[in-house]
């Protein structure tokens, strides 16, 4: 009998690919074949991972979904799952609006979906329980050289915005014995470079341990053999843990890079967004990571259109961003997000074509920005990972540059072999608006 093959499809983050990759090993243990590519869809199974985060994501989710029902109504599909936190939140009105979906889980119950599969059914769940987390087989879904490592779930911050805690529920760190276990079993596969995401980075540690352990972590994941590049995503400016940047200054392997983001730097718009820090702080918290780790390259992202946002908050925001130079930066407009401090409390009273106007113009001073300081690297000697090989060029990347959100490093071929996964030094050669050119020195 041919093996069943069930598509697993991830919308949003890379926190849910983690998921993901935990629900297709489990799948593969019960007997079936697992893809993951939304654009060669093969099984006559699919389980769509959602993202509930913002209205953009929401309604990618949600397409995808009536997409997947279209394929199912045309007899290409038997049975459609969907799971993950569009569908955590919105279990009931999914359920009534979108007949053709088989069953609709929460955010973890992952072995129901596998009892729906098997010969013995189970009833599906919304349960918001949080996982066990004992598990850390994984069927990698990035290339083999480099993954996306989980540390914590969920978030104690409520910021007004935001509507992560209402999905994920409180923060619960992995213990750090059992993402070291994890860190060595990846190796052992031949991952050399780890993303560690959380929701909220800096608070790793706190339910468990009664303090930030964050800085800990990441010294003892150094020290294991193997472990190339370790890049930091999502840190949380307020009572930022400044042991950290030690570490990432006496480990080379702890990349130079950090993804913390701020929102806002008015005060006013702070305040409002209940961040618990002032634009004083901000300034101040910048200005000691550069200072004691030199050559750091910050992301953050930014948000325009806040409720009660004046053109005076936008044009600090724009000052802040050309003072401050960020090496990378993603923005984006407020959306009313239901349930939410801000949704219940404040008007969203900036109009939709000023949010639209503020976006464009602060991501067109960062993209002059950006193409100042790519141009700055050009002679310069970089060490690059080799991600693959695209028509006339191999694409790399620094340790400044996370997979699919940064800049790359296009090397032509010219009749060198090199391969993927391996480290090179390599001199740059030009800069363009998007990418660095080099070859190998």
């Amino acid at each position: 009998m041919k093996q069943p093959v069930v598509d697993v499809i991830t919308m949003g983050c890379s926190k849910n690919l983690v998921d993901s990759e935990r629900l297709m090993s489990k799948l593969e243990s019960a007997g079936f074949k697992v893809s993951h590519n939304a654009t060669r869809l093969t099984g006559q199974y699919a389980v769509v991972n959602t993202c509930g985060f913002i209205g953009d994501a929401k309604e990618e989710s949600i397409q995808m979904i009536l997409e997947l029902c279209e394929r199912k109504r045309r007899g290409k599909l038997l049975k459609l799952f969907v799971m993950g936190c569009l569908s955590q939140r919105y279990l009931t009105e999914l359920q009534g609006e979108i007949q053709e979906v088989d069953m609709f889980f929460g955010k973890f119950d992952w072995d129901g979906i596998i009892g729906q599969l098997g010969s013995c059914p189970t009833v599906g769940s919304s349960s918001t329980e949080q996982p066990v987390v004992s598990t850390i087989d994984r069927h990698l879904t990035t290339p083999s050289h480099y993954a996306y490592l989980k540390i914590s779930e969920g978030c104690d911050r409520h910021c007004a915005y935001c509507a992560i805690p209402i999905i994920t529920g409180r923060h619960v760190s992995r213990p750090i014995p059992e993402i070291l276990l994890e860190v060595r079993g990846l190796v052992e596969q031949g991952v050399k470079e780890f993303q560690v995401v959380a929701q909220e980075l800096t608070y790793y540690g706190v339910d468990l341990y009664g303090k930030q352990c964050i800085a800990e972590l990441v010294e003892q994941m150094a020290h294991i053999p193997g472990v190339e590049w370790i890049r930091l995503h999502y840190a949380y400016p307020t009572h930022f843990p400044m042991d950290l940047l030690r570490v990432m200054r006496e480990n080379r392997n702890v990349c130079r890079y950090l993804d913390i983001a701020l929102q806002h730097i008015s005060t006013p718009m702070l305040t409002r967004m209940r961040r618990q820090i002032t634009a004083e702080q901000t300034y101040d918290l910048l200005a000691t990571i550069r200072r004691e780790v030199p050559g750091i390259h910050l992301r953050t992202t930014l948000m325009v259109g806040f409720p009660g946002e004046t053109d005076e908050d936008f044009q600090q925001l724009m000052q802040f961003v050309a003072t401050t130079r960020f090496e990378r930066l993603g923005a984006f407009a407020y959306s009313e997000e239901e349930g939410t401090y801000s949704a219940l409390h404040y008007a969203d009273d900036v109009p939709t074509e000023v949010k639209r106007q503020r976006l464009d113009k602060l991501m067109a001073l960062q993209q002059d920005i950006s193409a100042e300081l790519a141009q700055s690297k050009v002679g310069s000697t970089l060490r690059v990972i080799i991600d693959r090989r695209e028509g006339d060029y191999y694409v790399g990347r620094t340790e400044f540059d996370s997979p699919e959100v940064d800049p790359e490093v296009l090397v032509p071929v010219a009749g060198q072999q090199l391969r993927c996964g391996c480290f090179y030094q390599v001199r740059i050669t030009k800069a363009d608006e998007f990418d660095l050119y080099a070859v190998v020195s």
